[in-house]
């Protein structure tokens, strides 16, 4: 047995005030929580992953998502388990120099996303609507019977 015994790491961090870097460890992590949002630094670094608004009426929910540059054709969307699931592969177009053309930046975004979001009621799964318009994709979901607010009559 060794004349200096081991710390347990785990415990030392139980207790952030004690914890020697403690602090700085909570700044950090508000940092990136802040810069990265709920997701911390584990977010996806893609400018890919759309950002999206949910909205609720009385008769539906509705999710609108910016997709600039994005065709119908390459946007998926499902409905499973109340998660709307938004997918998409977008690609450009080869850039070939030639013809007097040379690239000198290539920006123009390329690749897959997915965003999935919990739905805040049941939705009737077979109505659902989809447009996309001027870069932005709006999901209309009514819906289900069991989620409209209903009036109860009062007898009396």
């Amino acid at each position: 047995m060794s004349a200096i015994a081991k710390r347990d790491p785990s415990a030392l961090r139980r207790f952030p005030g004690t914890y020697p870097f403690g602090p700085l460890r909570q700044e950090m992590e508000s940092m990136f929580e802040n810069f990265f949002g709920d997701a911390g630094f584990l977010a996806p670094a893609s400018d890919l992953v759309p950002s999206l608004d949910l909205s609720e009426t009385e008769d539906a929910v509705t999710v609108e998502t910016d997709l600039p540059g994005f065709k119908a054709d390459e946007v998926d969307i499902e409905v499973n388990d109340n998660y709307l699931t938004i997918s998409g592969k977008h690609s450009e177009e080869q850039k070939e120099e030639g013809n007097g053309r040379k690239y000198h930046r290539v920006e123009r975004r390329t690749g897959t996303f997915s965003r999935s979001v919990l739905l805040p009621c049941p939705v009737n799964q077979n109505a659902v609507e989809a447009e996309l318009k001027d870069g932005v994709l709006t999901v209309t979901l009514p819906k289900a019977e069991e989620a409209r607010r209903q009036k109860i009559t009062v007898k009396g």
